[in-house]
């Protein structure tokens, strides 16, 4: 069972971003590839509470969730590097 989901779009750079973290560390994820329109992102923003892409989402997560490129890989560098 995957550790965190994912939402991204193949082609957006800071998703990219985290992936390579993602798969560099060995962490597990199900990826969730969301519509290109913002206005068709209901799962993310009901997951979320926001349309932006990367997120990354897991209930043991803070705020059950983290929605910056930066901060996903910061915080996937803190715990599992």
């Amino acid at each position: 069972m995957a550790e965190f989901t994912l939402y991204d779009r193949p082609d957006c750079p800071y998703s990219k971003r985290v992936r390579r973290v993602l798969d560099v560390l060995s962490v597990d994820y199900e990826e969730i590839v969301v519509p290109d329109d913002k206005d068709d992102r209901n799962e993310l923003e009901a997951a979320t509470g926001q349309r932006g892409i990367p997120a990354l989402v897991d209930d043991e997560l803070p705020d059950g969730y983290i929605a910056d490129s930066g901060d996903i890989s910061a915080y996937l560098k803190e715990h599992y590097n």
